[in-house]
């Protein structure tokens, strides 16, 4: 794997064990264009190196990932042209890591947000910090969820509980997501790395084909979800990225004020 040919993402490796780390601790990890091209990337490169039997995923310094970035967002409004490859990797990251044969853990050190917290929970397994907080925040700053949390927070925690996240844009703490299924674990923060490093050596060690293959009968039905879902999803983030409110949230969060929504 040629790990020279990313920027915003670290790596190291403990045997089978690929660690790989959001790295704009500066931004809590947002997703610049760059670090979206790489994730787009960094599942297929992982399907294809003989090395790497487990992937772990986390972030730099205090965040799993704050989401988008907001020059981007603004930029997007700018240029609604930019959405258009904007939609097409994130639809990419999400069915390279569906696709991926390789078992991955998401290990949530601090916030996950919007785009950050859909790709953590794509992941197989889901590992978090107690006062973490994970949350899909769209509808927040005026833009649909279309990037994959209308796919994946019903299936883990059922509609009822998932609209209500995603229609309030409210945020759940590691801690109370384990305790309704969001997440598989939530631990002491001094305790992450050390749990999270025993199931992945533990998956690493395993009988690679079995797992392997246990995990892409598990992913068809999420699979046919995300096929199902996830056009729709992303047309109508395209269509919220026109509205008055989509620009006002931007707006506001730059001038540090609570928006002011009229419904246009």
């Amino acid at each position: 794997m040629n790990f020279s040919r990313y920027e915003a993402i670290a790596f190291h490796r403990e045997g089978g064990v690929l660690h790989a780390t959001l790295n704009r601790p500066d931004t809590m990890n947002a997703i610049d264009d760059t670090m979206d091209r790489e994730l787009a990337q960094l599942f297929i490169d992982v399907a294809d190196d003989v090395e790497t039997k487990v992937l772990v995923l986390t972030g730099a310094g205090r965040a799993f990932s704050a989401g988008g970035n907001m020059d981007h967002l603004q930029a997007v409004i700018d240029h609604p042209e930019l959405f258009y490859n904007t939609m097409a990797r994130s639809k990419r990251v999400i069915f390279a890591l569906l696709d991926c044969p390789k078992p991955t853990i998401a290990k949530i050190n601090g916030h996950a947000m919007g785009l950050g917290a859909t790709i953590a929970l794509f992941c197989d397994l889901i590992y978090a910090a107690r006062e973490a907080k994970i949350g899909d925040p769209h509808v927040k700053v005026g833009f649909v969820a279309g990037d994959g949390g209308a796919v994946i927070w019903p299936q883990l925690i059922g509609y009822a509980r998932a609209k209500e996240y995603l229609l309030t844009g409210n945020s759940i703490t590691g801690e109370d997501a384990a305790k309704i299924g969001l997440i598989n674990h939530a631990v002491d923060p001094a305790e992450l790395d050390s749990v999270v490093d025993e199931m992945a050596q533990r998956l690493a060690n395993g009988a690679a084909r079995a797992i392997q293959w246990t995990k892409a009968s598990v992913n068809i039905g999420l699979k046919q979800l995300a096929h199902s879902i996830l056009d729709a999803s992303m047309a109508y983030e395209v269509m919220s990225n026109h509205t008055k409110d989509h620009q006002e949230a931007i707006s506001a969060f730059r001038e540090k004020r609570p928006p002011q929504f009229t419904g246009e």
